[in-house]
């Protein structure tokens, strides 16, 4: 259930924005970021905070190069 949300949230976020995510438990932290790196995105950090972590993801999509006058 946890990477639902975080997907629905990177859904709404522009390409190269940062989410930081909070997770609770072994099994969160073991399939948000595969689950994440699976759709595109990139997993810039993972910290541990208490018995908690942190994922720190870069959402997918790259800038288009500006085309040549």
């Amino acid at each position: 259930m946890t990477f639902v949300r975080t997907k629905l949230k990177l859904e709404r976020m522009q390409a190269g924005e940062v989410l930081r995510v909070r997770l609770r438990g072994d099994e969160p932290l073991r399939n948000v970021p595969r689950a994440a790196r699976d759709e595109g995105h990139a997993i810039l950090a993972i910290e541990a905070d208490g018995d908690d972590h942190i994922v720190t993801i870069r959402r997918a999509g790259g800038t288009s190069p500006i085309p040549p006058p």
